[in-house]
Order: C-alpha cells, then sequence, then structure tokens
C-alpha cells in the first residue's frame, strides 16, 4: 500500500467539498457563470483562498505572449480550477487544463463540471 499523500491534498478536499456544496444547494442545468459566482461565496465563506479570473502570462520558447489564459479559479496560489457546465467531460477538457498547467508551470488542476446531475471533478497533475 502507498502511503504517499496526494497532491495538496489537503487543500484539494476544501475545494472539492466546496464544490459539492454548491452542487447539492443549486443542481445541474444553470450555465457555467452561474455555478462561478456561487462558487466563488461557497470559497469566501469557507476561507478557502483564491482569486477569480486570474490573469495569468503564458510564455512560448520564453517569451512572453501577447494572449494570456485567464483561469477560472487560482486556489491557494497553486492549485488552477477551471469550470464546466456541459453533458461530460472529455479528453479535450483534460487537454485544455493540462496545457494551463504546461504553460504557466503550475502542478495540479482540478476540472469542475457541474452540468451532470453529480458533480464530476477530475485531478488533473503535471
Amino acid at each position: 500500500m502507498n502511503n504517499e499523500k496526494f497532491l495538496f491534498e489537503e487543500e484539494s478536499h476544501k475545494i472539492i467539498g466546496a464544490s459539492y456544496e454548491v452542487q447539492n444547494e443549486l443542481g445541474f442545468g444553470f450555465l457555467e457563470a452561474v455555478y462561478h459566482e456561487a462558487l466563488q461565496l461557497t470559497f469566501a465563506n469557507n476561507l478557502i483562498p483564491f482569486e477569480s479570473e486570474k490573469k495569468l502570462e503564458i510564455y512560448f520558447k520564453g517569451q512572453k505572449l501577447q494572449k494570456a489564459y485567464y483561469a477560472d479559479f487560482i486556489c491557494y496560489d497553486k492549485i488552477i480550477i477551471e469550470l464546466k457546465a456541459c453533458d461530460g467531460l472529455t479528453p479535450e477538457h483534460v487537454a485544455q487544463v493540462l496545457n494551463y498547467l504546461k504553460a504557466t508551470n503550475f502542478r495540479l488542476g482540478l476540472l469542475i463540471n457541474f452540468g451532470t446531475q453529480q458533480v464530476q471533478i477530475k485531478r488533473v497533475i503535471l
């Protein structure tokens, strides 16, 4: 049995708990923006440090690009949160988060989909 902890385990559990809190209250069927705002309030109420729609610079071959990525959330200054409100998560969604991790040098992203009856959460690790 592997006793190694998950990357940012405690922080991840708090974020996931907040996601379930939002899903339990709102259910599914709203637009992503509604879940974003509800999650923002839930993070604040649960004292989870976050920045909403945080601008992150992207580099290519050592040069900063003019285009930037706006993360739905950055929590604890080290976890990217990407929200969805769709029928289900796809490999393209995972690839999107992987690209964000590569471009920003973050190590963990949480892909959270509120568009299904049960919230879907995928840990994406670089």
